[in-house]
């Protein structure tokens, strides 16, 4: 089978390819349009990941005491005296407003990548 070459987005080096995706979902963000997780989203997509980290063998393995220090912590941020009030996003509005940005960031936005 013949090889192809590859071309466009997926010629170019890593750290350009991760520039210009940054910049788009900087633009997405700021136009309302990028995807947001849901907590249930967001947990499957972690459980994936390392799921998928553990298979490669490249996942962190903890300590005892890394994990007892995590135990601690998780713990600690559980149990609080007071609860705080169901903040917005438990209530069905917007989660937070998209980020406002200054001019110089918007032309940036704007201009063609060579």
């Amino acid at each position: 089978m013949t090889e192809k070459s590859l071309r466009g987005f997926a010629a170019m080096d890593q750290a350009k390819q991760r520039a210009i995706a940054s910049k788009g979902g900087k633009a997405a963000h700021a136009k309302g349009t990028a995807h947001e997780f849901t907590p249930e989203e967001a947990r499957e997509a972690g459980k994936k990941g390392g799921q998928a980290a553990h298979a490669k063998g490249t996942a962190h393995e903890f300590t005892p005491e890394e994990a007892r220090e995590a135990g601690r912590k998780g713990g600690q941020t559980t149990h609080t005296p007071q609860q705080a009030a169901p903040g917005p996003h438990q209530m069905g509005a917007p989660q937070h407003d998209p980020p406002v940005l200054q001019e110089k960031e918007m032309v940036q936005l704007e201009q063609p990548m060579m």
